[in-house]
């Protein structure tokens, strides 16, 4: 046996523990839902949640609907055409929207380790702690997105505007980086779970698919949305940033737990595929 069994690395998921949790899905699935009419508070103007407590904090918010340049449009939906930053807050509401029904999805169709509601609520508290402080820099003045530059021009349907929207590259950049981690994300976990589910797979490693790709591709998928959704709300340096630090925090802490119970699990199963797939998250660099 490995020092897993001897001093199990701490992790929220009870791996190998493949039991119904109710109590804890539906902890998780309320949290991840009601973090939606949080961000939708934080994005409002003129008096909404994120202006109340920057000014609480010191901070200048943004004062206009409008990104420099830009032509506002609307959706016809008071309750979107009042988010700010001509169309970001709108992209921002919509990530924060994806990002929960990606991981409801995963917890209740994909996952079957146990989720009790302490990890349930440690999950969510974090996400939405991530997704508010991106709010918060967008509608901060010295850190939004808005002040980006170069400035693209994005041809819209004709109901919406019949101007092309001026928008910052690194919001273009960041959607696309987010909806390609969404994707990768999903997708090799979708993946996995459907290779599990086949008797003849019971107690094998999955190397198929976007597996061979990376031993934890999951995790680059995760790393690119979650820094493409900073670049959106604050910029090139934001997303980089966030980016980053999602890919070296993941690297450390939950690839040397996952190794650990892989290594326990698979044995020599599991060291035949780091040989046959020397990348850890990023495919062909790391």
């Amino acid at each position: 046996m490995t020092a897993y069994n001897d001093k199990k690395p701490f992790d929220l998921i009870k791996r190998g523990e493949k039991a119904p949790t109710p109590a804890g899905t539906l902890t998780f699935t309320t949290l991840r839902l009601l973090d939606l009419p949080i961000q939708h508070a934080l994005l409002t103007l003129p008096a909404g949640l994120g202006i109340r407590l920057l000014s609480s904090l010191g901070l200048t918010a943004i004062a206009s609907l409008s990104a420099p340049g830009s032509t506002l449009f609307h959706t016809g939906l008071p309750f979107l055409d009042n988010l700010a930053g001509s169309g970001v807050g709108i992209i921002l509401l919509a990530m924060a929207c994806g990002s929960a029904a990606k991981q409801i999805y995963w917890q209740l169709r994909l996952s079957q380790e146990s989720f009790p509601p302490a990890a349930a609520t440690a999950v969510s508290f974090y996400n939405t702690l991530v997704n508010s402080a991106n709010s918060l820099l967008f509608m901060a003045l010295a850190t939004t997105s808005l002040r980006s530059q170069p400035l693209l021009s994005i041809p819209l349907p004709n109901f919406i505007s019949e101007s092309n929207a001026l928008l910052p590259a690194s919001v273009v950049i960041g959607t696309a980086l987010y909806v390609t981690g969404l994707t990768i994300e999903t997708l090799a976990e979708h993946q996995r779970a459907q290779f599990k589910a086949r008797p003849e797979n019971k107690g094998k490693v999955c190397k198929q698919g976007l597996w061979s790709w990376a031993r934890h591709v999951n995790y680059f998928g995760y790393s690119l949305w979650r820094g493409g959704y900073c670049m959106v709300a604050s910029g090139w340096v934001g997303g980089l940033a966030m980016g980053l630090f999602q890919g070296w925090d993941l690297s450390q802490r939950a690839v040397a737990t996952l190794d650990a119970y892989c290594s326990d699990r698979y044995g020599q199963q599991w060291r035949q595929f780091k040989m046959e797939v020397p990348y850890r998250i990023v495919p062909g660099v790391y």
